[in-house]
């Protein structure tokens, strides 16, 4: 009998805790130095995986992300960089032609660039536009890049994407 109560006596404990940690206030999340807005992303050139199917929302997230977390590097603490996508084509093509056991066989040659097509502003903490732009992005000597890792299936584009922080940004990078 007295391990059931013992043992209820820990259960309600371990509960009320639990509800004690649960309820303690937690400290605001900061807003993100960066945010990236896909506009329209169905309409976009090419962003799949296959030649059938419709843009991917797992590339979608992978680009977002990564420019999210390349952004970061580049904008000071207290500015915000807006940046709204409107249109991406991934590096190579799929060429039905070659029959359907090429169908999400991306066929990469310099005729077919990554390209980027965007609207950027960066704001101080003011709400300041510190600088803005519409760009296209590419870069049509890709393939003597040496982008790395192999394996990533979107390495043409973040390195592109990569050169363009560096460039647009660097002069503004953090300390």
């Amino acid at each position: 009998m007295k391990t059931k109560v013992f043992f209820l006596a820990a259960l309600l404990c371990a509960a009320s805790a639990g509800r004690a940690f649960a309820a303690a206030p937690t400290a605001p999340k900061p807003e993100p130095r960066v945010s990236v807005i896909f506009v329209e992303p169905q309409k976009f050139t090419d962003v799949k995986y296959d030649s059938w199917s419709d843009n991917s929302p797992d590339l979608l997230d992978q680009i977002q992300k990564f420019m999210c977390e390349t952004g970061e590097s580049y904008v000071a603490t207290g500015m915000h960089l807006a940046i709204k996508v409107t249109d991406i084509t991934l590096a190579g093509k799929f060429e039905p032609w070659r029959g359907p056991q090429f169908d999400n066989v991306r066929i990469v040659r310099a005729i077919y660039p990554p390209s980027f097509k965007l609207e950027f502003r960066l704001t101080d903490g003011k709400g300041n536009v510190v600088k803005e732009g519409t760009r296209e992005i590419s870069d049509l000597a890709f393939e003597m890049r040496t982008a790395w890792p192999l394996n990533d299936y979107l390495r043409y584009e973040k390195d592109i994407l990569r050169d363009w922080f560096r460039d647009e940004f660097g002069r503004l990078r953090k300390s």
